[in-house]
Order: C-alpha cells, then sequence, then structure tokens
C-alpha cells in the first residue's frame, strides 16, 4: 500500500536519494528550497522557506505517513575558531528548523495509522572527533529530542534517527575534492570507503517501510564501522 511520504531537504544529496528510492512506490512530498534534481521524480513539489522554516501545508494531503527531515550543516573547524554565531547557525539549520517545519505538519502524521519520522545526525555524536563541536552538538540535540519523541507519541509514531559517517554528498565535497582526499577518508573506515548516499537511502526506505514496525527510537549507524570497531 502506497504511502503518503515527506521529505524535506530533497533536492540534493540524501535527500534526493531517499525520493529517488522510493520513487513509484510511494505518494512524494518533496520540499526543498529549489526544484533543481526533481523534475524526473513522480511526486508534488513544495516550496521549502528556509528564512521562516515554513512549507506551503496546501499541497499536502489529509493524512502523512513518512516524514524525513534531511538538511544538514558541515563546520569542521577547531573550537577556538568557531564563533558563538555559528554555533547558533548549526542548531538553526540541523535542530530549531527540524522542530518548526514538524510543528507544521504534526496534525497530519497523527492522522496516519502509525507514522515513521526519520531525521540524519551524525557518526560524531557517539564518537568524539576533533573539530566536531559545532555540528555534534546541534546533531546530539536531534537525537535526544528523537527519543523523548518516540516515547512521547509511542505507539502512534516510530521515531528513529540516521547517523551516517562521511558521506559522498555535495556537502562533503571540499572533504573529498581529490583522490588522495578521497584515499585518506576511504581508510579510516573499517570497510575501508566512505559512505554513497544509496547506502543512507536504504535504511531510510526500510525505516519508512511496514518492514521496520517494530523499531523506534532508535540511532542506527550507518557508518562504515566507524562508530563501534577499532581496525586500525
Amino acid at each position: 500500500m502506497k504511502k503518503n511520504i515527506l521529505i524535506i531537504g530533497a533536492s540534493h544529496g540524501i535527500g534526493n536519494e531517499i525520493a529517488r528510492k522510493l520513487n513509484g512506490v510511494h505518494n512524494l512530498y518533496l520540499a526543498s528550497r529549489s526544484s533543481a534534481n526533481l523534475e524526473d521524480i513522480d511526486a508534488t513539489y513544495i516550496q521549502f522557506d528556509a528564512a521562516r522554516d515554513e512549507i506551503d501545508t496546501s499541497k499536502l494531503p489529509d493524512v502523512l505517513d513518512g516524514f524525513v527531515y534531511c538538511p544538514g550543516s558541515i563546520n569542521l573547524k577547531p573550537f577556538k575558531m568557531l564563533s558563538s554565531q555559528t554555533f547558533e547557525e548549526d542548531m538553526q539549520i540541523n535542530f530549531f528548523s527540524l522542530i518548526k517545519t514538524l510543528k507544521s505538519v504534526t496534525e497530519l502524521l497523527k492522522k496516519s495509522e502509525q507514522a515513521s519520522l526519520i531525521f540524519i545526525s551524525t557518526v560524531a555524536v557517539k564518537v568524539g572527533m576533533p573539530f566536531h563541536t559545532s555540528v555534534a552538538a546541534a546533531k546530539g540535540a536531534i537525537e535526544g529530542f528523537a527519543k523523548a519523541l518516540a516515547a512521547e507519541y509511542a505507539p502512534k509514531w516510530r521515531v528513529n534517527v540516521i547517523a551516517p559517517s562521511l558521506t559522498d554528498t555535495p556537502l562533503a565535497s571540499k572533504l573529498l575534492g581529490n583522490e588522495t582526499k578521497r584515499s585518506k577518508m576511504d581508510e579510516r573506515h573499517p570497510l575501508k570507503r566512505v559512505g554513497t548516499t544509496n547506502d543512507i537511502a536504504a535504511v531510510a526506505a526500510f525505516l519508512l517501510s511496514e518492514d521496520s514496525s517494530w523499531v523506534t527510537g532508535q540511532v542506527l549507524g550507518v557508518d562504515g564501522g566507524m562508530s563501534t570497531l577499532n581496525t586500525h
């Protein structure tokens, strides 16, 4: 049975790959600042006002069965080089925008027999890494929020978080800009490669499906073994 799925941040990276994997499988509602890369996907496009964290809910169905929030940031700098404003901006993009967007569709998700919500974190929340203070703080807020939300809305909602390691997306282009950088990043992972958007999208598709109907309140590390294995 087709479900109604809303994906925030669907024009690039992980969000775009999730949309492509679900194309034709579910009724998709794709919200982003631009419709770039969405023309060949069978979906309803919704303008996302990033400045106000608002979407045009008039284009949404009466019931939403899935909600995926993908926008994020990567500010990898020493703590002494990060301003308080940078921390606030990262919290805004990663966490507060999620809250405001979710608030706008809560009533639609409540009408589902059992809605599935997916947020995106990072391996750096579980594994302390230098230069990740800002993004780890913002994504850490998401993980704590997701678990509390899952408890509060069970069994009506299932809420889970995907925590990738470095994934080949436009957001990570500076870290994977040449073969030397990519090879170095590949070697850091026990499985000897960085992630692909398909790696993350496959897990998202599972969490949105009935196959995961007994999974909630989890942070799933899709990270090539980075968070649990030491092979060096």
